[in-house]
Parts: structure tokens; C-alpha cells; sequence
């Protein structure tokens, strides 16, 4: 790692701008400072929305295609190069990126290498994204407005000049939802979350170096009245927030609520007796990346076997504890602000104190003479122990909670109630083979993304937007008749 603190600028249409209200970023274990970050006022940051179209005008002198393949080449720089950091000639390997991001996240490295391999599927396979959001459109259409697709005559209009994006600091992947902006010809402003600016720098450096206008990224570390800045400013916003922070902007058609995802497994009456066989499916939907998804599994609900089950997981689960960050083996992250898991630890206790619900987690650690707590530190770092918890009815405050760390309920509901009990779910996968049941899974409409057999909630496809379609959030179809005019093919 670089012994010289690097100082990340604002990033103003591309121009960097060292600001004299900088904050110190420091390790979650040393508490030593690892980055320097200027920081934007709501003032600046409104000055600057007011000219965002000269950006649009940047990127989208690049024909679609082309701005296609500069994203695809970033993606190989992105994973491999090394790049500028900051405004003071420092540089970053990979490795530093990794390193850095550890430090001031929590993350272990080897979840920090899974999510660099999933936003390097997200750059390399942009045009197949792009041609799952778009049902197929010939990208030449936004080029020239207007064109054919399935033999129709369409036009688009996009509907912004600008997508700002709220960024959180808890999964580097969660970049990939704004990557197809750009390809889309549309200019980023982009807040990075606290603990993790480092992301969001090191992609548009890439697509930089790929070719990409500078013009088209701006990054505003700032204060949340700057956050709201970029809301009400921008064209289109994605905003990831808690349901609290999202709540305030759920009924607002500019911007895309990224909250609580409160993904579930359900177990249909005819595969329920045979659940051993699901076993790892359930175990990766609830503890992959961590369990810091909104797309992880938060509860299993089955007709019967519930404490089997509950108790199946939670034994499976025994074994990721904190491991220091460089171990290949690490699969659990630390927590940059020791309050939350404080605050985490907090709620799910006060929930077991209502009758009705059991930490299995807890019991089997303490049977097997660990830790029977669920909040421990090593080496410095703050950890939450994957919890399973047992509720004998969906009713309970813990049925239906979602926590950034692996945490799920076991809850037995009969197959007959589930659709109508399991609430507003982003991915429901559900294991049945159910001809009469299966209808009545593809119908419901509070379920965004469902996986209909044995498919990891965390599977992402990302020909499938699984949470809001971009293409459509940021471009309208237009009715359009053209006499005497070329057509794009």
C-alpha cells in the first residue's frame, strides 16, 4: 500500500478542484488516515448542475456504438491498469485499490476480487445489457432519434441531461447500475459513499483512459444538504439509501429508490420435504458478498421443517467468523462505523425479546463453546456473527427485517397464505415445481425479480434489470412519422 496520503479532488465535469474543507478517510482497524477527500458545498454543486448539458454535449458527440466499446475496453483497464489517484501524480495498482478499499471499508479481499469480477462482467458485457434493457433497440436510433425496431418506426427522447447517483458504502459492485448510463450517453454526477470513494474514482479513471470525455463524470463527496443538492438537480437519480432516506422520494417519478430489498426464499409444499437437497442455495442467498446485498436472501419461508431448517443454516454459517482481511478464506466484512453494528446488535436483541422468536445462530455457538454474542471485534475491526433466527409466526418484528450483514429469518407459513403474507419483496426465488402455483408466482406484482427452482437470490443477470429498467428510466418512446427522411437500421 502507497505510504504517501493521496488526496481525491471534486471532480467538476471532469475538471478536479481541491477544496479547503477536506476530510481524512481513516483505516477501520489502524485508525490511521489512508485518503485525503475534498469536499463539495450544495452552492458548488448547484453552480455546476446549471451547465450539465455542455457534458451531454460531450459525450454525445461518441456514436452509441463507439461509446460502447470505450465502456467495454474500461473494463479491462478497470481490472488491470494502473491509474492516476488523485491530483498529486499518485498512482493505483489493482492491488492498491484492494488494499485501500479494505482498509477504510472492512471488506476482505476476497469478496473486494468478486466484486471487481462483477463489475468486469458489467463492462464487458455491455451490449448485451444494454440490449436487455432496450428489448433489443439498435442503438443507432439515439444516434439519429429515430429508427426501426421489429420492423416499427420508434423515436427516444432522453429525458435528462445528467444521472446523479447516491452512492452507498457498502458494496463496490453496486457501481454497475450506473456503468450503462454512460454507454446510454448520459453524463454521471455521482456522491460517493464515505468509506468508499474509491470505486466510483477508479471506474472513471478507466473510462477516461478508455477514451471517454472527462466531461461526463463529476464526483462530490459532500455533506447530505450536497446529496439533496444532486436531487433536486438532476434529471434522473438513483438514490440507495435506508427505507427512511428512500421513503422521502418514493412517490417522485425522477428518481429510482434503492432501499431495503427484503429478497426471500420460499419453499413450495411439494419440495419442502426433500430441503436438504436446497441446502446451499439457501446458505449462498442469505451469506454471499457478505450479506450486504438488498438481492440476499433476508427470509426463508416454508410450509414445514422450520427449525430444521433454521437450525441446518445456521450450523452452515458457523464457520465465517472474522478472518484478518488478506485471508483467501474471508467471507465476512467488518463494519467501517462501529456504531452500526452496535446499532444492528441493538435492534435484533430488542426483536428476541418479543416471544416468538429464537437466535439459532446464538444457541449453536454456544453449544460448540464460541462466541454466544453476536458483536465481535478482531484486530481493531468491528464484526456481526451471521444470525438465523427462528420466528414462529411472520408477524414477528424480526420475520421480516433487513440487516447489512448475514441475517435471515426462518418462517413457517402455508403455501396457500405466502404471496399474501411476504410483503413488497425486490427477488423472490421460489423452489416448487407447482403447476397450479407457479401462475400465481408470475402474477404477483410485489415481487420485482423471481426466480422460479433452486437459484441463488444473489444470482444477478444483468440482461434483466432486477431492480428498475435504465434505459427506460432515462429515455421516453415517442410516437414519431417521418416522410422523406433516412431511417436508422
Amino acid at each position: 500500500m502507497m505510504t504517501t496520503l493521496p488526496h481525491i479532488p471534486v471532480l467538476r465535469a471532469g475538471l478536479p478542484y481541491a477544496s479547503l474543507d477536506v476530510a481524512e478517510i481513516k483505516g477501520v482497524a489502524t485508525g490511521e488516515p489512508v485518503v485525503r477527500i475534498s469536499q463539495a458545498n450544495a452552492g458548488l454543486i448547484k453552480r455546476d448542475l446549471a451547465a450539465i448539458g455542455r457534458a451531454a454535449v460531450a459525450l454525445r458527440r461518441f456514436r452509441a456504438s463507439d461509446r460502447v466499446a470505450m465502456v467495454k475496453r474500461a473494463g479491462e483497464i478497470f481490472l488491470h491498469d494502473t491509474l492516476p489517484l488523485g491530483d498529486g501524480g499518485a498512482v493505483q495498482t489493482p492491488d492498491d485499490y484492494r488494499e485501500q478499499l479494505a482498509a477504510t471499508s472492512g471488506l476482505p479481499h476476497a469478496l473486494i476480487r468478486r466484486n471487481m469480477q462483477r463489475l468486469g462482467v458489467v463492462f464487458a458485457d455491455i451490449d448485451v445489457i444494454l440490449r436487455g434493457l432496450s428489448r433489443g433497440l439498435n442503438l443507432d436510433v439515439l444516434d439519429h432519434g429515430f429508427g426501426e425496431q421489429n420492423g416499427v418506426p420508434v423515436s427516444y427522447a432522453v429525458q435528462t441531461d445528467s444521472l446523479g447517483v447516491i452512492l452507498p458504502s457498502n458494496s463496490p459492485a453496486v457501481n454497475a447500475l450506473w456503468i450503462p448510463a454512460i454507454a446510454l450517453g448520459v453524463p454521471v454526477v455521482l456522491k460517493p459513499g464515505r468509506e468508499e470513494p474509491w470505486t466510483p474514482w477508479r471506474i472513471i479513471q478507466a473510462m477516461i483512459k478508455a477514451g471517454l470525455p472527462a466531461e461526463a463524470f463529476s464526483l462530490y463527496p459532500t455533506s447530505h444538504e450536497g446529496s439533496a443538492a444532486i436531487i433536486r438537480k438532476c434529471g434522473r437519480v438513483q438514490l440507495f439509501g435506508d427505507d427512511k432516506t428512500v421513503a422521502q422520494y418514493a412517490a417522485d417519478p425522477r428518481v429510482e429508490v434503492h432501499g431495503s430489498g427484503r429478497s426471500k426464499i420460499l419453499l413450495g409444499d411439494d419440495v419442502v420435504d426433500r430441503w436438504r437437497e436446497f441446502l446451499p442455495v439457501l446458505v449462498d442467498s442469505v451469506a454471499l458478498n457478505s450479506g450486504r446485498s438488498c438481492i440476499n436472501t433476508s427470509a426463508i419461508v416454508v410450509p414445514r421443517h422450520g427449525a430444521a431448517i433454521a437450525e441446518a443454516v445456521a450450523r452452515e454459517l458457523l464457520t465465517m467468523v472474522p478472518r484478518v482481511p488478506e485471508d483467501p478464506e474471508a467471507r465476512l466484512s467488518g463494519f467501517a462505523n462501529p456504531a452500526m453494528a452496535e446499532m444492528i446488535d441493538g435492534a435484533i436483541t430488542d426483536g428476541l425479546a418479543d416471544p416468538g422468536a429464537e437466535d439459532v445462530s446464538a444457541r449453536l455457538r454456544a453449544a460448540a463453546g464460541g462466541e454466544s454474542g453476536r458483536r465481535v471485534s478482531r484486530d481493531g475491526m468491528n464484526y456481526l456473527l451471521p444470525t438465523i433466527v427462528h420466528c414462529h409466526s411472520f408477524a414477528h418484528p424480526l420475520s421480516n427485517r433487513e440487516f447489512l450483514f448475514p441475517y435471515a429469518s426462518v418462517v413457517e407459513v402455508p403455501q396457500a397464505e405466502m404471496l399474501d403474507t411476504i410483503g413488497p419483496s425486490l427477488v423472490v426465488t421460489a423452489i416448487t415445481e407447482d403447476p397450479a402455483w407457479i401462475p400465481q408466482l408470475l402474477a404477483a406484482p410485489h415481487i420485482d425479480r423471481l426466480n422460479i427452482g433452486p437459484v441463488v437470490t444473489a444470482q444477478v443477470d444483468w440482461s434483466q434489470p432486477h431492480e428498475g429498467n435504465l434505459f427506460e428510466f432515462l429515455y421516453k418512446r415517442r410516437s414519431i412519422s417521418v416522410v422523406n427522411a433516412p431511417v436508422a437500421g
